[in-house]
């Protein structure tokens, strides 16, 4: 159920009930299908590689989960950091293909689970993120060192509504009271929201000096020459993560560490079924090999579902759409 690698936030069935599960699941289709159309909108052709790249390297950090205090591991929701450089409603592409493979083919968060699952980690971090980034972006000149510090606090408060989020579904669901789940997550999640913020601050700055055309802001000025090497640049450094993957902090995330001191642990189910579980790749036995052999084979698939979803998105728009 929970492997080795633990993932901040990611809720496996019996956490919350059928009707609760099933309300995340609509949602979720109602967004995904606005998202499609509205993406097609927004993005020019320049946009539409990075989506994929973008999902391969969140997918890859999220396998690297960094020690917080109190022996509880965090890592990257990445909602924030897509809503910047790409849009909300793109985001939300990007952040569905990444939660769907996680849940379909590593059994990472429950089926039933993974509608709000989406929307916690997702649809909430993107819209919300956006909005803090443009708010304080702005408030600071817009100018490079805005970007930085509005990614920071975007990517903080994103942290903070998942939590919340994620406690007033449970508490829904009858797992944990209310006002039990809800200052344990808030309060474990503000420190590795510090993770969160300084992850994104520092990919924003990175980007902004190696392609700073790929910025929102500077898309309407950027250069249409500049080459495509970025796209197999930007692969490679998700796969190089993946790499890493074997260095992640094997404590408990934010919502386990919370599930065993508020005694609901035993709530969560076994998938149904197993295809890559908890990141392995079964007839691979050396631990190292098979993570690394898991996160390969993921970043590559998620980037691939990313990239086809903002093709999808494209035909949405389409004259003949």
């Amino acid at each position: 159920m929970f492997g080795p690698i633990f993932l901040a936030m990611h809720i496996p069935d019996g956490f919350v009930n059928v009707p609760v599960g099933l309300v995340g699941w609509a949602l979720m289709i109602v967004f995904v299908g606005v998202a499609l159309r509205q993406t097609g909108r927004q993005l020019g052709e320049r946009q539409i590689p990075l989506m994929g790249v973008l999902a391969a390297f969140i997918f890859a950090a999220q396998m690297i989960n960094f020690p917080v205090a109190g022996g509880t591991s965090g890592h990257l929701l990445g909602g924030a950091l897509a809503a910047i450089l790409l849009g909300p409603w793109a985001a939300v592409l990007v952040m569905t293909s990444v939660i769907a493979v996680q849940g379909l083919l590593f059994q990472d968060g429950g089926l039933l689970a993974m509608g709000f699952n989406t929307i916690n980690m997702g649809i909430l971090t993107a819209f919300v993120g956006y909005a803090v980034y443009s708010v304080v972006r702005k408030a600071l000149g817009g100018t490079p060192t805005a970007s930085i510090v509005g990614a920071a606090a975007a990517a903080w408060v994103t942290v903070e509504a998942a939590a919340t989020a994620t406690s007033l579904e449970l508490a829904i669901s009858g797992t944990s009271a209310l006002d039990v789940a809800l200052p344990a997550m808030v309060g474990v999640h503000a420190v590795i929201g510090l993770g969160e913020a300084l992850v994104t601050a520092g990919a924003v700055a990175f980007v902004q000096q190696t392609r700073p055309d790929l910025m929102p802001h500077a898309q309407a000025s950027a250069s249409s020459t500049r080459g495509t090497g970025w796209i197999a640049a930007g692969l490679v450094l998700a796969l190089a993560v993946a790499f890493a993957s074997p260095l992640a902090s094997s404590h408990p995330d934010g919502l386990e560490r919370v599930a065993e001191d508020k005694a609901f642990m035993d709530e969560a189910e076994d998938a149904p079924y197993s295809i890559l579980p908890d990141y392995t790749v079964p007839g691979i036995d050396n631990e190292t090999v098979t993570t690394i052999a898991a996160g390969v084979i993921g970043v590559l698939i998620v980037a691939a579902v990313g990239y086809g979803a903002a093709r999808v998105s494209q035909r949405e728009h389409s004259p003949q759409a």
